[in-house]
């Protein structure tokens, strides 16, 4: 520790930080633009100046930056020196010579860093009176607006999504004061990581484009805290609503998740919510909608789960709560995972290897921080984007090395990548086809499953040095395994990636072997394994029985309702298999908010929250419990699943349920039911938790509007709605302070209106919020993580004649289901595809862009190739998810018919 004196005041410091650090850290508002707690220091801006004087007798002092001064035990330095305060108003001056001060009409107005900064340097007037410069803007896709001429040439864009996101289409052009930030010529930003610039921005530079369609200012949005839906992850984020309809997403800070960023996926697919296809009043098929009623599709359907057995179909983006009360509500004999035969045993195997592990179980922060990484069968950037961007700085943990040890300090930005230049840590990667993150590896394996965890075997056999179980390794894999090997023990913090998306165990145990294998050598080796979806652990660990045994239920004709909870099973098994099993059921009930082929079936629909009106948990692939909350009331056709199926249950007089109300009433009951669920009811205050008597706000002070929202309908203003399932209220009166961590509905601090009001409410910048970070961890090691050693090796893949091997192949933008409804995401989906390899293309004599049909069990597909030069010969890649591409259980055989090949897309196929 050091001690140093700010305007005479003594503080105890941590040394090695740059001062402006730590004077944020000690809550001094000092103004700044080009630093960034996640990209370190560059000196580009000159706004955070500060007087530090040589000793007690100095009275003059010189002017220094602070964000490029290291602490030094002893230091004096003045904040409030009147030359330091002189010196950041002209810098203000300067950086706004040519902004066009049009506060009133930008997007970021009232949540502008700028704004802030101008303030708090007590510039208030402009000096300049002569013509400013001004600048084209750029189409850069549906996710961001640009506007050119309010820059302040801060160098934070290109930093983020050139040095940190490793984007290479944005850039930085011109000299001096004549710059421009964006692209070589106009178009689509190609990073999945595009939509931090809105928030890296100080300024109204980059904006989120989808707000704009609906705009609103920040002060004016209802907001609380949520977690991401779009993949496995657990994302935090704020949530944003105004007249009834969601507005935006932005980053909740969460030191141990996802940090300051988000995805694009994750930012962007909240538009699903306003969809057009959104189901918001509950339905009887056999009453027309208008004289369907609440209480009539509640009789309905209760009269249905009255009579013969009645089975439930959980789902993995559902809350842990639905799941678990449509659970109590059937009975556990009669509850199934609402999830493919796949899905089921891969996840049920992760969870399995995390209990048993030795390996530490890594969050996405701590990938960061790992010097070696390898990863088996994930495509991260398609599968889990926020996973891959923390891989991409891990990569750089062994090269600054070199710099700590020639005492530079690491948030010397500019001279910590000017010395590392291109040097890239060990970053191995075995995977099916190419992946974006290939351009930081140090070596690329492209094969099918059974190769890749061949591979895998064989690198945990050469770490503990074990005779191998692999037989019949080429020479270039056995060197390949050596390679890795050696360079996951020379690492200090390995890590292992892989996960579900690979679609075959081995893989996973593979990885397993090879994380408990570095654990037993003494390394402090991690292991991070993804799942499908975001709720996809939790559903796993609440338990059940598989979907196929549902469809076998009603096959022999031992149940005659099924209740079916956010799922369309379409997506989950064949559409034959499907359609037989809506034959079967006599009555179909089916809760969810989005219409699907599946609520097409129902005899009784009813409307489910999306996380936007609803209160629930989601256990990420780590393992940690999150809770998201409902941002705005809705009326009661609108309400959460768990609040419909507790109804049910009130109606049939459910024993297990009777005084079942409130969200806080199904928590002990889940602990007492699954106690490896226990510490689940401690993951937020309960709704009775105050603050000095007061409940939480989700509206900031400055809410404008509310008692005309409604005018049209009601001059007098109504009785705000409460909230009897959080300590949040529907309104802008409450306690104004800091809430606890989990329930933040947005950040804000005196002087501090936008995104960087974060760093009030860490414990130190770029750490832990106050009273530690959301989430609590729902797997940890015990006596049972005995490192499990799994056998049985794969064999070699063999090529079948007439056949072709399907493997997924995974986007960003498409796959996942949600977030594809939404308009934006939707501009950048791919159209159905199938890739081929060179070789199969000229045996089956295609070109690219041509058909092939092909036969997936019964079903037959029909989709135009890319010819690919990496594939396996006799594989085939075929992407999950996208509009146009049925289900399939993949990895898996494809048939190849010879007289079914179209070499133009078919006009109709029996």
């Amino acid at each position: 520790m050091a001690t140093i004196y700010i305007d005479d005041k003594p503080f105890e410091v941590p040394e090695g930080k740059n001062l402006l650090e730590t004077c944020l850290n000690l809550k001094e508002d000092l103004p700044y633009f080009c630093w960034h707690p996640a990209m370190g220091s560059v000196g580009a801006c000159r706004q955070c100046a500060v007087t530090v004087y040589k000793d007690e007798n100095d009275k003059v002092g010189r002017l220094m930056m602070s964000c490029m001064e290291p602490v030094r035990d002893g230091m004096r330095l003045s904040i409030k020196n009147q030359q330091a305060k002189d010196f950041r108003n002209n810098v203000i001056g300067w950086l706004m010579t040519n902004h066009p001060h049009d506060c009133a009409v930008c997007d970021e107005g009232g949540s502008c860093h700028l704004q802030d900064m101008t303030v708090m340097t007590g510039h208030t007037y402009r000096k300049y009176s002569f013509d400013k410069k001004t600048y084209r803007n750029q189409y850069l896709g549906p996710f961001l607006n640009h506007e050119m001429n309010r820059c302040i040439q801060c160098y934070r864009c290109v930093r983020y999504y050139k040095d940190y996101a490793g984007g290479k289409d944005l850039d930085v052009f011109g000299a001096h004061n004549h710059l421009y930030f964006g692209r070589a010529e106009e178009g689509v930003l190609e990073s999945e990581f595009s939509g931090n610039l809105a928030e890296v921005c100080p300024t109204g530079v980059f904006t989120d484009k989808t707000l704009k369609q609906h705009y609103t200012r920040k002060w004016d949005l209802t907001t609380a805290p949520s977690v991401c839906h779009h993949c496995s992850l657990g994302c935090n984020t704020i949530a944003g609503e105004r007249y009834g309809t969601l507005r935006n997403i932005t980053t909740r800070y969460n030191g141990e998740v996802n940090g300051y960023f988000l995805c694009d996926r994750g930012r962007f697919g909240y538009e699903f919510v306003n969809s057009a296809a959104r189901i918001r009043k509950p339905l009887v098929r056999s009453q027309l909608p208008e004289a369907t009623t609440k209480e009539h599709a509640l009789q309905e359907a209760a009269g249905m789960i009255s009579k013969g057995r009645v089975i439930g179909i959980g789902s993995p983006r559902a809350s842990v709560e639905s799941n678990f009360v449509l659970k109590t509500l059937v009975g556990e004999d009669n509850f199934y995972l609402g999830v493919s035969e796949p899905d089921h045993d891969l996840v049920e195997f992760n969870l399995r290897v995390l209990r048993e592990t030795k390996a530490h179980i890594l969050s996405l922060r701590e990938v960061e921080k790992c010097d070696a990484v390898l990863i088996l069968g994930e495509d991260l950037t398609n599968t889990a984007p926020m996973l891959a961007l923390a891989v991409r700085q891990s990569v750089r943990q062994q090269p600054l090395e070199e710099v700590a040890a020639l005492k530079i300090p690491l948030w010397q930005d500019a001279a910590a990548r000017e010395l590392i230049q291109d040097k890239k840590g060990p970053l191995y990667i075995a995977t099916f086809n190419p992946t974006k993150l290939d351009e930081v590896a140090t070596e690329i394996f492209n094969a099918t499953p059974a190769e890749i965890a061949r591979l895998g075997f064989a690198i945990a056999n050469k770490i503990t040095g074990q005779p191998s179980e692999v037989n019949d390794l080429g020479k270039a894999e056995e060197d390949l395994a050596a390679q890795i090997a050696e360079a996951l023990l020379l690492a200090k913090r390995p890590a292992i990636i892989s996960g579900t998306h690979g679609g075959r165990e081995s893989i996973i145990k593979a990885a397993a072997n090879i994380a408990n294998a570095l654990h037993d050598k003494g390394k402090e080796a991690g292991i991070m394994l993804t799942a499908p979806e975001c709720n996809s652990m939790g559903l796993d660990m609440l338990g059940s029985h598989r979907l196929e045994s549902a469809f076998a239920v009603m096959e022999h004709g031992e149940a005659d309702t099924v209740i079916i909870l956010e799922n369309d099973l379409y997506r989950r098994a064949c559409s034959d298999e499907v359609n037989k099993f809506f034959e079967q059921c006599k009555n179909v009930i089916v809760l969810d908010h989005l219409h699907t082929p599946t609520t097409e079936r129902a005899n009784v629909l009813l409307s489910a929250g999306t996380f936007a009106e609803s209160d629930g948990t989601l256990v990420n692939n780590e393992g940690r419990a999150q809770r998201f909350y409902q941002v705005y009331p809705t009326s009661e056709d609108l309400q959460e699943s768990w609040r419909w199926l507790m109804q049910l249950g009130a109606a049939i007089e459910h024993k297990q349920m009777l005084g079942w109300s409130t969200f806080d009433d199904i928590l002990p009951a889940i602990v007492v039911a699954h106690p490896e669920l226990k510490g689940i009811e401690r993951v937020t205050p309960s709704a009775d938790f105050r603050i000095a008597g007061q409940k939480i706000p989700r509206e900031t002070h400055r809410f404008s509007g509310r008692t005309s929202m409604n005018a049209g309908m009601n001059v007098s203003e109504p009785k705000p709605q409460e909230d009897p399932d959080s300590p949040l209220t529907f309104t802008m009166e409450g306690y104004r302070g800091q809430a606890p961590s989990s329930i933040i509905p947005f950040f804000w601090s005196p002087g501090w209106n936008s995104q960087q009001a974060i760093n009030k409410y860490q414990e130190e910048i770029g750490g832990p919020l106050h009273g530690g970070d959301p989430g609590i961890r729902m797997i940890e090691k015990t006596e049972q993580s005995i490192g499990t050693h799994f056998s049985e090796a794969p064999e070699h893949f063999q090529p079948l004649a007439d056949h072709l091997f399907m493997v997924p192949v995974y986007h960003t933008f498409g796959s996942e289901e949600l977030s594809a409804q939404a308009p934006a995401i939707a501009q950048l989906t791919p159209e159905p595809y199938l890739i081929l390899n060179v070789t199969d293309a000229l045996e089956l004599k295609l070109e690219e862009g041509q058909h092939l049909t092909f036969k997936i069990g019964e079903l037959m597909y029909h989709l135009p190739i890319k010819i690919s030069m990496t594939i396996t010969r006799g594989t085939a890649g075929l992407p999950v998810g996208l509009p146009g591409v049925p289900f399939a259980e993949l990895p898996g055989w494809a048939i190849l018919n010879k007289d079914l090949i179209w070499k133009q897309k078919p006009q109709a196929i029996s």
